[in-house]
C-alpha cells in the first residue's frame, strides 16, 4: 500500500488520483479513436470527455458524502473546498459507483442533445469505461480504501496502520476486493473487445454489455466488501443488500434493454431492406 505519492508541505500527491487521471487519460484517447471509426467528430468526444470527467468527481463526490455525512458535521465547506480545514489540499474521500452512475446520465443526456448516434457513442466509450475501473481500482489499493471483509480463507491483505481498512480492522486479514475489482474491470475491457472484433454485433450491443458486466461484476463484489450499516438497502432475518447494488441491477437491467433493443434495431433494418 502507498498512498501518498510525495509532497510538500499540506499539498500532496495521491496514487488514488495518479491512477484516475492515468484512467481518465488513457481511456479518452481510446474513445477518441473508436469514435473516429464510428464517424464521431474528435471535438464531441472530447467535450464529452470534459463533461464526463466532472460528472465522475461530482458524483463521487457526492456519493461519499451522503453516506459519511458525520464526517462533515461542522466543517461543511470540506464537502466541496479544495482546501480542508484541517490544511490540506484535496478532497478524500470519493465512490466510484456515485462518479459511474452520474458520468452515464450526464454522457447520454448530452449526446441526445447534440442529437449523435447514442449508440455508437456508447460503444466507443464502453471498453474505456472497464479500462477505467481497472486502473482506478488500483488506486484503491493502493490507498487501502474500499476494502473487504476479513477473509477466512483465500488471499489476503493486512493493511497497515493510518490507511482506512488498517484502522478499521487492525492487524486483521482482509480480502482484497479492491483487486478483485480491478482484475474484473481489465476483464470486461478485454470482454468487450472480443466481442466487437469477433461477433461483430449491432450498434449498442457492446455498450449495453458493458452495463449488464458491471452491474453483475459489482453486485458480487458488494458481497465481499466491508461497509459500514447505513450503506444497506435491506439488512434482515440474514438478507442484505447494499444501495450500490440496489443501483447496479439498474443498470444491468438498462444494459439488458440496450441490448435488446440494438438488436430488434438492426434485426428491423435488415428485414426492410430485404423487403
Amino acid at each position: 500500500m502507498h498512498p501518498e505519492i510525495f509532497h510538500i508541505g499540506n499539498f500532496s500527491i495521491r496514487s488514488y488520483g495518479v491512477m484516475l487521471a492515468i484512467a481518465f487519460f488513457i481511456g479518452i484517447i481510446l474513445a477518441i479513436k473508436r469514435g473516429e471509426k464510428r464517424g464521431i467528430s474528435p471535438k464531441f468526444m472530447n467535450d464529452l470527455s470534459f463533461l464526463i470527467v466532472i460528472a465522475s468527481i461530482v458524483g463521487s463526490r457526492f456519493f461519499y458524502v451522503i453516506f459519511h455525512m458525520s464526517e462533515f458535521r461542522g466543517h461543511w465547506l470540506d464537502i466541496i473546498s479544495p482546501v480542508q480545514s484541517d490544511g490540506s489540499c484535496g478532497l478524500a474521500g470519493l465512490s466510484m459507483l456515485g462518479g459511474v452512475v452520474l458520468a452515464l446520465f450526464v454522457g447520454i443526456g448530452y449526446t441526445a442533445y447534440k442529437k449523435v448516434n447514442i449508440y455508437d457513442v456508447g460503444d466507443s466509450v464502453a471498453p474505456s469505461l472497464g479500462l477505467g475501473l481497472g486502473l482506478g481500482r488500483i488506486g484503491c489499493f493502493l490507498n487501502g480504501c474500499c476494502f473487504g471483509l476479513p477473509a477466512k480463507s483465500g488471499p489476503s491483505v493486512i493493511f497497515p496502520p493510518g490507511s482506512p481498512a488498517g484502522d478499521t480492522f487492525p492487524a486483521t486479514p482482509l480480502i482484497p476486493a479492491q483487486l478483485y475489482a480491478s482484475a474484473l474491470g481489465f476483464i470486461i475491457f478485454i470482454i468487450l473487445l472480443l466481442i466487437e472484433r469477433i461477433l461483430k454485433p449491432q450498434k449498442g450491443v457492446i455498450f449495453g454489455v458493458f452495463l449488464l458486466l458491471y452491474g453483475a461484476d459489482r453486485f458480487w463484489l458488494d458481497t465481499i466488501r466491508y461497509y459500514e450499516k447505513n450503506a444497506y438497502f435491506i439488512n434482515s432475518a440474514g438478507f442484505k443488500m447494499t444501495y450500490n447494488q440496489l443501483i447496479v441491477l439498474i443498470l444491468a437491467s438498462m444494459g439488458i434493454i440496450f441490448i435488446v433493443n440494438a438488436i430488434l434495431t438492426g434485426r428491423q433494418k435488415f428485414d426492410e431492406s430485404h423487403v
